[in-house]
């Protein structure tokens, strides 16, 4: 390895993803990130935050954020229905591992992707954030967008967006 290369920046010869439906869009993110995918169910709701923190549940006793996917993006919040799932994976804050849920409409599949199949992002033409993508998988006629979730779930630029949101919201009138 060049040492100017780092480990992350290496890519595999082939790698598994998650895949997950957001509306039409099929999206994929490193299993090795996942922890485990679980029914969606009652949130609770935190108040004075953006749309696309969509509430806390409780996973075992620890209050756990969830993310709504189509909110973070710029879209409308998720409807959610029969097949809606939550997503939890690992997150780094500060330097320190963080669990978080992603609210996203139905999960698919895993799958084994070759590096070969792998594109960079594309300028234009995606509906998600082109730094939120590291790549796009080209399995026959279909493709599979592959989140950056450092980037597209960044906790420090989340809890930005949350602290702004609640300023936003003291300094509101309530009329």
């Amino acid at each position: 390895m060049n040492p100017q290369t780092t480990a992350s920046s290496v890519t595999p010869a082939s790698a598994q993803y998650l895949t997950f439906w957001l509306g039409e869009e099929v999206l994929g993110m490193d299993i090795r990130t996942v922890r485990e995918i679980i029914q969606c169910g009652p949130m609770a709701t935190v108040p004075l935050m953006p749309k696309f923190l969509r509430g806390v549940i409780n996973l075992r006793g620890a209050v756990l954020p969830v993310i709504d996917l189509n909110a973070r993006f710029g879209r409308p919040v998720t409807r959610i229905g029969k097949k809606s799932c939550i997503v939890i994976f690992d997150a780094v804050r500060s330097g320190e591992r963080a669990e978080l849920g992603l609210l996203v409409d139905a999960v698919s599949e895993v799958l084994k992707i070759s590096a070969e199949h792998i594109e960079p992002p594309p300028d234009f033409g995606t509906t998600v954030r082109r730094d939120f993508i590291c790549g796009i998988a080209k399995l026959g006629p279909r493709f599979v967008f592959l989140l950056d979730p450092d980037r597209a779930l960044d906790v420090q630029e989340m809890a930005s967006l949350c602290e702004a949101a609640q300023e936003v919201g003291v300094a509101a009138p309530a009329w």
